[in-house]
């Protein structure tokens, strides 16, 4: 390209986005100008944080002519037209995966940037890691030879489909994981092997969620390609992550694991029959220690900056850039063509699939109440774990509910016009007040997950204010927000904490703890300021069906099979089923003469973080492998990482971790409460069977 700098455009502002933009600051002649999301909200964050301008429809952002590059992060059904809208522009196109939702609809992009003489490319990026070009390197040396055998693996659990959000494009049919997920790696044989033919298509593990929706855990694949028998696993309940791809031919086999970055090759050794064994066992050996050593010291290196994913969007993108920079093709793993060929194998896969799995029609599990009642509850936060079977116990009680979503479909399809959306930025006081029209009640159950303090404060305790601002002005009858027992002093065990119990100095706690207390102290300072009718729920760990298996209230989890438990485990734990949760927020919604109130949301005392886990054994016949977190060496390493931060990146603003913040995190401190039972007639679960039954019996915390 002419341009010593290249502008980007941004279409789509999810989870995805921040990716791109992170590999795109590692491309000195690369620059995102222009973010562009229909929730304008999260474009100004992503763009303000890069120095962009934000847009909310596709049209405005190309109208002005300022990208020579767009990058298509929008849902899958949109690639198309947002490609050919980009193409149209005179822009060059990098479209996230899947590429397209058919082989027509890839052929018709790739057909307009030919027109167009554009460059276009898919990012499949797995196929940019530095693993699988030494991989195509070992094959192209001759070390595997003839290849015989590919067998493709994704087994890695996707909690979407235990805790939502359930209106994520993902689950809106069955299919659709297969398109999310399937280009992965049909990318991958068809560029080892090409398109596969003869395919046979099994789906296993059905599971149905909440809309009336069925969906395979389990997809098996086979086919041919060029004579090579290719398989493809895919299994999305909870288990050890294996993402890998297992080739195998006449002079040896490999295994490549790409979510690690890591690969090992097996050859045949020359030694002597008898230490041939040992041999090759110790070549293993050393090659899995050289990977093990070369990632740890990239981790390092990095600041842990440099994860296999990231550096997988980082070498796919850079690739892309420099074919636009030399005029070069693209590089053949990401072009348009390649991506066709994988959307056609994906096609036929569905076909399979479709006929012999016909979808039934999705359901309305309650009866819908009348289009013309009013809303007179709203919840943020309403597709969360808490906020889900909040808003299902309030149908249930008779209310019609108004739910904050940035998403265009609805997340409760099962409860149809008992559940009415808002698309209200919770930043905006003006769209909230428009929101709250007519309701009586707020349950402000939203959160943020920062890494910064400053985000915090624009994110969670900034939103806060904005929707308790925008509630003071709709007169609202009560305003409940749910903040968190992790905001206490729960470092001694001889010290209860009561409502009473004051925070303390909260500057050097973690940031999650900081700031949800910060929350309700802005909220408090606008109920003595403004007269906000302000109710503060404060649950502890809270657990049931559909919420985590790897609930970080209980320790640091390794994946679903290994946790480090904060301090030694044998204090008993401020545990709380979710269904209780729901019960005392709804009777805060009802209970007069209760503002100005707070309460803290705890079970029964009768599990400690070790029960949890032999319960969890008894109930599912899984061990998980747990081990005593000593809580002082947390505090060094915290303290460690805190020296860097300040040091070496130049993060003033950090503040110095606390031996007590640490120790709160095991919950040392008893938590009564005899507060919320006695003003809110609230009866949590006194049965320890039963609450084992409710919180961890059966399989549903695993997914099948």
């Amino acid at each position: 390209m002419p341009r010593e700098q290249v502008r980007v455009g941004l279409i789509g502002a999810g989870y995805i986005a921040p990716w791109h933009a992170s590999a795109l600051k590692r491309i000195p002649h690369a620059k995102v100008v222009a973010v562009c999301d229909t929730a304008l909200e999260p474009a100004r964050q992503l763009a303000d944080s890069i120095g962009a301008a934000p847009y909310s429809t596709v049209d405005s952002m190309l109208s002005e002519g300022r990208c020579d590059v767009v990058h298509i992060l929008s849902p899958p059904h949109l690639h198309k037209d947002h490609a050919l809208k980009a193409l149209a522009a005179g822009s060059h196109v990098f479209v996230e995966k899947p590429f397209a939702l058919s082989g027509n609809d890839c052929e018709s992009v790739v057909a307009a940037a030919s027109a167009a003489g554009r460059h276009v490319a898919v990012n499949h990026n797995f196929m940019g890691l530095g693993s699988y070009v030494r991989l195509k390197q070992f094959i192209a040396d001759g070390l595997i030879g003839r290849i015989d055998s590919l067998e493709l693996a994704w087994r890695y659990p996707l909690a979407l489909l235990r805790s939502g959000p359930f209106g994520s494009w993902m689950l809106r049919a069955p299919e659709n994981l297969l398109l999310e997920l399937g280009p992965h790696l049909f990318a991958f044989a068809v560029d080892l092997c090409g398109p596969l033919h003869s395919m046979q298509v099994r789906a296993e593990n059905p599971i149905e969620i909440p809309g009336g929706i069925t969906h395979f855990q389990g997809w098996r694949i086979t086919g041919i390609a060029s004579g090579v028998a290719v398989s493809i696993s895919i299994s999305l309940v909870e288990g050890i992550d294996d993402r890998s791809l297992a080739i195998r031919g006449v002079c040896g086999s490999a295994k490549l694991d790409f979510a690690n970055d890591t690969l090992v090759l097996r050859r045949t050794s020359t030694a002597d029959i008898i230490l041939n064994p040992l041999a090759g066992e110790l070549n293993q050996a050393w090659q899995h220690t050289k990977e093990g050593l070369r990632n740890a010291w990239r981790q390092t290196r990095s600041l842990n900056r440099d994860s296999p994913y990231g550096l997988s969007f980082q070498h796919t993108i850079r690739s892309f850039y420099d074919s636009l920079v030399s005029g070069l093709p693209v590089d053949a793993r990401f072009t348009g063509a390649s991506a066709a060929a994988v959307m056609r194998n994906i096609e036929v896969a569905i076909g399979g699939f479709r006929t012999l799995h016909p979808q039934p029609p999705r359901r309305e599990t309650l009866a819908p109440v009348p289009l013309d009642r009013p809303c007179t509850v709203l919840v943020t936060g309403g597709t969360g774990f808490i906020g889900r079977v909040l808003v299902h116990a309030l149908v249930a009680a008779g209310l019609r509910v108004r739910v904050l979503s940035r998403g265009t479909f609805n997340p409760f399809p099962e409860l149809g016009s008992n559940v009415d959306l808002s698309s209200a930025s919770p930043k905006d006081q003006v769209a909230m007040r428009a929101a709250l029209e007519g309701v009586e009640c707020v349950y402000h159950l939203a959160k943020a997950t920062e890494s910064t303090w400053e985000g915090y404060l624009e994110n969670d305790v900034g939103v806060a204010e904005v929707v308790a601002r925008a509630a003071l002005e709709a007169g609202v009858r009560r305003f409940i927000y749910c903040g968190t027992i992790a905001s206490y002093d729960a470092s001694r065990a001889d010290r209860p904490v009561t409502e009473q119990t004051a925070f303390g100095n909260m500057s050097r706690r973690n940031l999650y703890a900081r700031s949800k207390a910060m929350c309700e102290s802005r909220l408090l300072g606008l109920r003595a300021e403004k007269g906000l009718p302000l109710i503060i729920a404060r649950p502890g760990i809270v657990i049931g069906k559909g919420g985590p298996l790897q609930h970080w209230g209980i320790g640091r989890w390794h994946g679903a099979g290994a946790v480090k438990i904060w301090g030694a485990g044998n204090n008993v734990l401020p545990f709380v089923l979710v269904e209780d949760v729901a019960d005392a927020l709804i009777k805060m919604h009802s209970t007069p003469h209760l503002e100005g109130e707070s309460f803290n949301l705890i079970g029964e005392p009768m599990l400690t973080a070790r029960d949890y886990f032999c319960a969890l054994h008894e109930q599912t016949g899984t061990r998980i492998r747990v081990s005593s977190g000593n809580l002082t060496l947390f505090y060094l390493f915290d303290l460690l990482k805190f020296a860097i931060k300040r040091s070496l990146l130049g993060r003033r603003t950090v503040a110095m971790p606390t031996l007590d913040d640490w120790r709160s995190r095991a919950h040392l401190s008893p938590f009564p409460n005899g507060h919320a039972k006695k003003l809110l007639g609230w009866s949590p679960e006194t049965d320890k069977v039963r609450l084992v039954t409710r919180s961890v019996g059966g399989t549903h915390l695993f997914g099948y």
